[in-house]
């Protein structure tokens, strides 16, 4: 055999050692990549499944927490009206220093205006009272 037909045979010459066969390893990343999609297909599956379930559980109690929230609301404002106006005015201003100190303290602002809703409410039955105060002295300085 000549130089030249040596090189030729060596370069054309392949491997079928299946150890070393680059197709079968493709082949074994290929099933692999399936598997895991397959894996996470499931997974993502089984997260939706217990979301829908949380969500439906939430649905049906959400009548229950409404009712709740609007008693505690009108025990609140009755509570609110049968108070004094001094205990409104200091529920005022300690609830607005809390707000302020939450706002200052860097916190997130749903709930500095979530501290600011008594605020609100106690400021809002004042002037109720002081607008009936007012229309009550108007009518009685009129004859009234």
């Amino acid at each position: 055999m000549d130089d030249h037909t040596k090189e030729t045979d060596m370069a054309t010459r392949t491997n079928d050692d299946p150890k070393l066969d680059p197709a079968g390893a493709r082949d074994t990343i290929a099933s692999d990549d399936t598997s895991r999609a397959a894996a996470v297909g499931g997974a993502v599956a089984d997260a939706a499944g217990t979301a829908r379930t949380a969500a439906s559980e939430a649905v049906a109690k959400l009548p229950d927490a409404v009712a709740t929230t609007r008693s505690a609301i009108e025990d609140a404002n009755r509570q609110m009206r049968a108070g004094s106006d001094e205990m409104l005015a200091l529920g005022s201003v300690l609830s607005f220093g809390f707000a302020m100190g939450l706002l200052v303290g860097g916190a997130a602002r749903i709930l500095v205006a979530a501290a600011l809703i008594p605020v609100a409410a106690m400021g809002l039955t004042m002037l109720d009272r002081s607008s009936r105060n007012r229309n009550s002295v108007a009518k009685r300085l009129q004859g009234g």
